[in-house]
């Protein structure tokens, strides 16, 4: 087999449908189109429902706004801490191992619950009450920046 011996399949390739040359063919005259109307004329503009409300402006308007840049923490709360071994260091890849956070983003620990665990814990953010939970049981934490 040679290059000019390649053909494309067969019925692959149809010819185009040439509307509108004349009155004695097939697609002469209106072209297919009917008669008169928005549609026989050129083109209709996208979202347009011939004079009705269209859609986009039918749908109420959402108010605020939302922030891009927001931050998302995975919240994880003190008493889910307890569950590892006294003395450890826990950072944010030991909690996702351990399927206490998800997989992505940071990590920001919350105060509910008890700690009766001495642990140093490694997050991105702490609230107070947390931080406060965390050193009563004699633990320390750090502020991880990623």
């Amino acid at each position: 087999m040679q290059l000019h011996h390649l053909r494309p399949a067969p019925g692959s390739k149809k010819r185009k449908i040439r509307v509108g040359r004349g009155e004695a063919g097939r697609r002469g005259k209106t072209a297919g189109r009917g008669t008169k109307g928005l549609k026989a004329r050129s083109k209709v503009r996208q979202g347009f429902e011939g004079g009705q409300t269209p859609l986009q402006r039918r749908i109420p308007k959402l108010k605020g706004f939302k922030n891009p840049n927001r931050v998302e923490f995975t919240v994880v709360n003190v008493e889910r801490l307890s569950e590892f071994k006294a003395g450890s260091v826990i950072g944010p890849d030991d909690l996702r191992s351990a399927g206490i956070a998800k997989h992505r983003g940071k990590i920001k620990v919350l105060g509910e619950g008890e700690l009766s665990v001495k642990l140093t814990v490694q997050a991105h953010a702490f609230s107070m009450s947390a931080v406060e939970k965390i050193e009563s049981a004699g633990g320390s934490i750090e502020v991880i920046d990623k």
